[in-house]
């Protein structure tokens, strides 16, 4: 696909997941038997699910004999979850972070205990936080403290919206906290390194938008994966930056149990998750940017994938619920030094 139109396809987000119903209803009487899935994801995993649906399909059909079609929406995670409490019917979730799966369990539309249904707590892949900058790195971002210079104008999701821009806070607190966990040290580096903020958008591949097609900022802020997929749709335009100090960001996935069950789908909800997990699949994950969970599979492409001299998770910061409410929630930190 043209290195352009992948983006305009791409900035449709969840609306065209949305016409899919229109379609189906004029479908022909034998089409309706086809059982459909519909998989809310958050916005860097377009690509990959395009991918591993067809690859799911065919492996279905092998086994089973029947079809299935696989409906995508995208947007920024917390977007997404919110809009999925608000009834908009999802089989499956595949958001960027914990935190947006348990909005869904918290109005009861999945198992309690849905985050050990599945291995890794239900993290099929990971992924971390880097920068991107364009050819040849004329600014010298080489780390954190790069970023906080004056002049520096940024490019990063809102983590109000995006569960990529959660990550991203955090991992920018752990290196400001440093080894000596200094709460204090730590706001003062997000409060200037927000400040350099240029522009906020909603998700992040809005923001690999204002970056890369309409040429605003000297950095983005960006999960790997997406870094990776930019490289391979502009060689020789840009660079990926692994800082001193990152974060192993965890997208959870799970079934929207409350909804399969009425549609009966919840079988086929878990295969698909399930799936997820083989050998060919952890490989294709690969294929996309994201880190495998398989350790074989990762130790295959191991050299594909830098670590940072610090790699924290979110166990560091107490778990989701603690960070969230820490840095998060309204009125929380980062609405104290964004609205300073």
């Amino acid at each position: 696909m043209k290195r352009r139109g992948w983006y305009l396809l791409l900035s449709v987000g969840i609306v065209g997941a949305m016409l899919w119903g229109t379609e189906y209803a004029f479908s022909s009487h034998e089409e309706e038997a086809v059982t459909t899935l519909t998989n809310v994801s958050y916005d860097p995993t377009r690509e990959f699910y395009e991918a591993y649906n067809a690859d799911f399909a065919a492996y279905y059909k092998a086994r089973t004999g029947k079809d299935v079609v696989i409906h995508q929406s995208h947007g920024g995670s917390g977007n997404q979850a919110r809009a999925v409490v608000e009834g908009f019917d999802a089989d499956i979730v595949t958001l960027a972070l914990a935190q947006d799966v348990n909005l869904l369990q918290k109005v009861h539309l999945l198992d309690p205990n849905w985050e050990s249904d599945l291995p890794n707590y239900s993290a099929p892949y990971t992924s971390t936080v880097v920068f991107l900058v364009r050819k040849g790195n004329p600014l010298q971002i080489h780390d954190w403290n790069d970023l906080i210079k004056p002049g520096i104008r940024l490019i990063a999701p809102d983590p109000k919206s995006s569960g990529g821009a959660c990550w991203i806070f955090l991992a920018a607190y752990a290196y400001g906290a440093g080894t000596s966990d200094d709460d204090t040290q730590a706001t003062k580096f997000v409060k200037q390194l927000y400040e350099n903020v240029a522009v906020m958008d909603a998700g992040a591949r809005a923001a690999t938008t204002t970056f890369v097609e309409n040429k605003q900022g000297d950095v983005l802020l960006a999960w790997e994966n997406e870094a990776k997929q930019i490289l391979a749709h502009y060689p020789g335009e840009y660079e990926i930056v692994m800082p001193s100090v990152s974060i192993v960001a965890e997208p959870s996935v799970a079934v929207v149990a409350e909804i399969a069950k009425k549609r009966g789908t919840y079988e086929i909800a878990y295969e698909y998750l399930s799936h997820l997990y083989e050998p060919n699949s952890q490989r294709l994950i690969a294929k996309y940017g994201f880190r495998p969970t398989d350790s074989t599979i990762m130790a295959e492409v191991a050299n594909e994938y830098p670590m940072p001299q610090r790699m924290v998770t979110i166990r560091d910061f107490g778990g989701w619920s603690a960070a969230y409410e820490r840095f998060f929630i309204d009125g929380a930190l980062f609405d104290t030094i964004r609205d300073e």
